[in-house]
C-alpha cells in the first residue's frame, strides 16, 4: 500500500501573520467523511474535521514561515519552506507527496504538484483544513495582542476594514512589509 502525504498551505494572501502549511498521511482503514477544500467549509466544520484528522490520520504535522521570512524570501518561497518543514516533521515516511498548487517544495521524496489538489485529493484536503485552522488560531491570538486591527474578523486579509485600520493605526510588527498595501503605507508615512 502506497502512503500518500497530502500538503497544502494557508495564508498566502493576507497582509499579516505567518503562512502555515500542513502535511497529512491519512489512514486508509479509517476514512474521514466530509473532507474538502478548507475554503469551501464553514469554520465550525473545519474545526470538527481538524480534530478528526488529528485523531485518525497515520501522521500529520503543521509548520509555518514567519512574517520576517515572508518579507525576506517572498511568499512563494516562504510557503514552500513551511511545506518542507511540515513534511520533515512527519513521524511516518510517505511514499509520495502530493502538493496543492503548481510547485513542489525542495524535499527528498517523490513529489507531485496538483492544481486544485485540495478539492481532488483527500490527503491534500485534510492538509488544507489543518493549515487553515492553525493559521486562524494564530490570528485569534494576534487579535488579542492587536485588537485595533480586527484580525479575528478578517484574518489579516486586505478587506476594506483592515486597510482602513492600517491607515488609522499604522503598521504593526506582524504586518508583511513586502506586501504592496503595507509597503505603500510605509512609503507614504516616511
Amino acid at each position: 500500500m502506497q502512503l500518500i502525504c497530502g500538503v497544502d498551505e494557508a495564508g498566502r494572501g493576507p497582509l499579516a501573520g505567518a503562512v502555515y502549511a500542513a502535511a497529512v498521511i491519512l489512514n486508509p482503514d479509517h476514512p474521514i467523511l466530509g473532507l474538502a477544500d478548507s475554503k469551501k467549509l464553514s469554520e465550525k466544520k473545519r474545526d470538527f474535521l481538524s480534530i478528526e484528522i488529528k485523531q485518525h490520520a497515520l501522521a500529520w504535522a503543521i509548520a509555518s514561515s514567519s512574517v520576517a521570512e515572508i518579507d525576506s524570501i517572498n511568499i512563494l518561497q516562504a510557503s514552500l519552506l513551511a511545506m518542507k518543514r511540515a513534511i520533515e516533521q512527519l513521524q511516518v515516511a510517505a511514499d509520495i507527496v502530493l502538493v496543492d498548487g503548481n510547485k513542489c517544495p525542495n524535499i527528498h521524496l517523490p513529489c507531485e504538484a496538483i492544481v486544485k489538489g485540495d478539492s481532488k485529493v483527500q490527503a491534500i484536503s485534510a492538509a488544507s483544513i489543518l493549515a487553515k485552522t492553525a493559521r486562524d488560531a494564530e490570528l485569534y491570538l494576534l487579535h488579542e495582542q492587536y485588537p485595533q486591527y480586527g484580525f479575528a474578523k478578517h484574518k489579516g486579509y486586505p478587506t476594506a476594514e483592515h486597510l482602513r485600520m492600517l491607515v488609522l493605526h499604522g503598521i504593526s510588527p506582524i504586518h508583511r512589509l513586502s506586501y504592496a498595501p503595507v509597503r505603500n503605507l510605509m512609503v507614504r508615512n516616511s
